[in-house]
């Protein structure tokens, strides 16, 4: 090292993935909570018999997120206040919904730890770490962020970022066994979903389909740990047997050598379960590489992306599917949160399950046989003019296919979806869904090596098959405040039998949080602009706001305790917009801060949030000392190496550190140390010695210290 040590720790500060110290791994508990009268084998029945609990990540296995506690209402609401607040030490997105069992709540954070609290006081009982290594963190796309936990028979199930299924001793946090659940660990799969619990087994799908692997949802047996079965998404090379039958047929749906880039389709978020007809919903994930060009050049619908799958959950076999977006080329996953309900449609009871995919159209299926019912808009939508009435195939403009256009496609929705990962949720009584709705369009432009017949799959970052430097933002600050100003977030109340909008409240912006509905006429959402808010469930009246010190992305929750009604939510902005789009997620008063904490509400609460003042770090860059040709050639190798989670054109926007003004700038030798030796290898800021060359890595240097000397003064 060719620095004082003291000089390369104060540019960790701002190049390396936040990673604050770690508690215990294993806290002990003097709790001793009480089994649940079942073993979660009918969840069903239990949150029927015990409506106070929160079982589940969805609450139930319909996953409506609906709570039959009423104590805090529209009358009541304004009396709601801060219990308890927790400080978290990961300083990520925060995306996880808390469960609470037998007096205990248990959340997860940010690289894949769990705590467990005493739900009155806020006293933290233990915390597991599993020890996720910080290098791993270059292999997800969206943040190293977690959604939650699963419960049964007296353990939490946590699935790790780094691919491990881990079951937890619920009373005192101690690891009771633990699976590899990635089946190729040089391949850049990823965990960030929630397990559910069916039928005694544990399933989880996973991560990476931009980093070309091959989808896959697997069971695990509850007690032991045991592979029960795998259900892969998409087929496999088409010389070897099926692993599963379906995809002895779904194979003519793919062309060229599609299993050499992997396809996608993974399982990363979404499952619902229908005890009655023993039914496993699954959501499918996107094509990997995005371009078809790459992974099916011929065309054809590729099954099962962008697709809702049924399942015999106690084999894995394939019951029926619905693909929402045949042949998807645009990242428009149909992994968004699916919630079952039964409706009266044209005066019949029908049992569906409801969706709002990214694609941007809200989809009503029979959940016993997978017909389409009703699909309409519910945001911005350009790439489709509209679904068949019979099929709920979509009507795709001749422009979106940009790969064969040969032109770019400003499409809308983009990859962030008119809805991502924030779940719904859905009163039976209004006959209402509440979800976050947003419009972002996106330019999609197909790399040029592809047509020069040059595209080679890349190692340490995403493959798309689109032209990352071409998508960026320019340099004009007016453009670029235009372009952040025209993107749009809202809270819409949808009504999924008449297909069509009752409210919306508008947030200014997008990636807003996921909801909560309740009895008492609720329905509750974080939202960017740091505040945590409830609703008049009928006509979305706010009616209580409080200051959340940070943006939120996660989902609330409520129980009761001692005849007490809490609401609660875990905080902290960040996940793929926030990373990804750098300054297109900050807001007239500049970038969202991340305080990541749990937040606790009651009715008389008396807790105040302690201030916390923001690092805002000073961006004072060298003068510079390449020319306009290194410059640009560090913009293009930064587009594709770095954009993703430092932001577009150098400009952050998440909890990762803002480049522009780190110190190592100034060094050459500092620089180096970092990104090619990987001396910050364990936050999470690997070597990139495989992939980048010195030249490269001095020209990424040159193209940050000219974003920061064009960066706008401070007022």
């Amino acid at each position: 090292m060719t620095k004082p040590i003291a000089k390369l720790l104060m540019a960790a500060s701002f190049l390396a993935l936040i990673s604050c110290s770690q508690a215990d791994k294993a806290t002990k508990s003097d709790a001793s909570p009480d089994k649940v009268t079942k073993t979660a084998y009918n969840l069903s029945e239990d949150i029927k018999a015990s409506p106070t609990q929160w079982l589940t990540t969805g609450l139930d296995y319909a996953e409506t997120r609906y709570s039959q506690l009423s104590t805090i209402n529209t009358d009541t609401v304004k009396d709601l206040s801060l219990a308890w607040s927790y400080d978290l030490d990961t300083n990520r997105g925060q995306e996880a919904t808390p469960l609470f069992v037998n007096g205990i709540l248990y959340t997860t954070s940010a690289w894949s730890k769990v705590q467990a609290f005493n739900p009155k006081t806020g006293e933290l009982l233990w915390q597991y770490d599993p020890e996720v290594p910080g290098e791993w963190g270059i292999r997800g796309c969206c943040d190293a962020v977690n959604r939650g936990a699963a419960y049964w028979d007296g353990k939490i199930y946590l699935a790790t970022f780094d691919g491990r299924l881990i079951a937890i001793d619920a009373a005192n946090g101690k690891p009771v066994w633990s699976k590899d659940t990635i089946i190729d660990r040089d391949k850049y799969y990823t965990i960030t979903g929630a397990p559910r619990i069916v039928n005694g087994n544990v399933i989880i799908g996973n991560g990476g389909g931009e980093f070309g692997v091959r989808g896959y949802i697997t069971a695990y047996d509850a007690k032991s740990g045991a592979q029960n079965w795998r259900f892969y998404t998409v087929p496999g090379d088409p010389s070897k047997p099926a692993e599963n039958k379906i995809h002895e047929t779904t194979k003519d749906t793919w062309t060229g050598e599609y299993w050499k880039v992997g396809g996608g389709g993974t399982v990363w978020d979404s499952m619902a379960f229908d005890p009655e007809l023993n039914l496993l919903y699954i959501g499918v994930g996107n094509g990997s590489p995005w371009n078809p060009d790459v992974r099916s050049p011929e065309g054809g619908d590729n099954l099962f992306l962008s697709s809702i799958v049924a399942l015999n959950p106690d084999t894995g076999e394939y019951v029926w599917h619905f693909q929402t977006t045949p042949g998807d080329q645009w990242d428009f996953t149909a992994t968004q949160h699916m919630i079952l309900a039964d409706l009266e449609i044209d005066g019949a009871e029908r049992k569906v399950l409801m969706q709002a995919p990214k694609n941007g159209f809200f989809y009503v299926l029979d959940r016993i046989t997978g017909e389409f019912i009703s699909g309409e808009k519910f945001a911005n939508v350009n790439w489709a003019t509209g679904l068949d009435p019979k099929t709920g195939r979509p009507d795709i403009v001749p422009e979106a296919y940009y790969n064969k256009t040969g032109k770019p496609f400003l499409g809308a929705p983009g990859p962030m979806g008119a809805h991502s990962w924030h779940p719904m949720s859905f009163n039976k009584e209004t006959g209402l869904v509440y979800f976050s709705a947003q419009d972002l369009e996106f330019p999609y432009i197909s790399d040029p090596d592809i047509a020069a017949g040059s595209f080679e799959i890349k190692e340490k970052t995403v493959n798309l098959g689109i032209d990352l430097a071409a998508i960026s933002l320019p340099d004009n600050q007016a453009i670029r405040t235009t372009v952040r100003r025209s993107l749009k977030g809202r809270l819409v109340a949808w009504d999924p039998v008449k297909q069509e909008e009752v409210w919306r409240v508008d947030h200014g912006g997008p990636w807003n949080g996921g909801t909560l509905s309740t009895r008492g006429n609720l329905v509750f959402q974080g939202n960017r602009n740091q505040e945590f808010a409830a609703y008049h469930a009928q006509t979305g009246e706010k009616l209580w706001s409080s200051d959340a010190q940070t943006g939120i992305v996660a989902a609330p929750m409520t129980f009761e305790m001692d005849g007490e009604q809490y609401v609660a939510i875990v905080a902290g902005w960040g996940g793929v917009l926030p990373l990804l789009l750098g300054e297109l997620s900050h807001t007239d008063d500049g970038r969202v801060p991340n305080r990541s904490r749990v937040l606790v509400y009651k009715l008389g609460g008396t807790a105040q949030l302690s201030a916390r003042e923001d690092f805002k770090p000073e961006i004072d860059p060298p003068l510079q000392f390449a020319n306009a040709q290194s410059i640009d050639n560090g913009r293009v190798t930064y587009s594709r190496y770095c954009s993703g989670c430092h932001g577009d054109t150098a400009v952050a926007g998440g909890p990762i550190p803002d480049l522009r003004a780190t110190y190592a700038l100034h060094d050459k030798d500092d620089w180096e140390e970092i990104v090619i030796n990987g001396a910050l290898s364990e936050r999470g800021m690997v070597s990139f010695k495989d992939v980048l060359t010195s030249e490269n890595v001095e020209d990424i240097r040159a193209y940050v210290i000219d974003r920061a000397r064009k960066a706008p003064k401070p007022n």
